[in-house]
């Protein structure tokens, strides 16, 4: 899922705000549900913005992030514990705050992911929340 190239090393993007990978994640994670209902469906814009929704409302993220917890590795569990702890300073208005805490979590992992340039890790779980759906 190479699209851009990020100058930071890793321990760069480790001194960043978990925020920061969220800010990034969120990005990834609904280019990759556009891309894949484009891929899959024959739907006009309106019906996929719709269809988008389903998966990256926060809600629909604290799940998908509960659907892969058992197969992160311990580095991973250690992203979604600095997303889920960070402070948060918006909660989503359709979302309760526990929801809107793990989905905050869950996209810091997608943007650690793909900050880093571990995109054969990322396509594995984006793939695998696919499957769940």
């Amino acid at each position: 899922m190479k699209l851009f190239n990020i100058n930071k090393n890793e321990t760069e993007i480790n001194q960043m705000s978990p925020l920061t990978w969220a800010y990034i994640g969120d990005a990834v994670y609904e280019l990759y549900i556009r891309t894949n209902l484009v891929d899959t469906t024959n739907l006009k814009p309106h019906k996929l913005h719709i269809e988008s929704i389903k998966y990256v409302k926060a809600k629909a993220q604290a799940d998908a992030l509960k659907n892969i917890e058992n197969i992160l590795t311990e580095e991973e569990k250690e992203i979604v514990k600095r997303g889920r702890n960070t402070q948060l300073h918006h909660i989503a208005k359709n979302a309760s705050v526990q929801e809107y805490i793990h989905a905050t979590a869950f996209e810091a992992l997608i943007g650690y992911l793909y900050l880093t340039k571990k995109e054969e890790r990322l396509i594995e779980i984006l793939q695998m929340i696919a499957r769940c759906s």
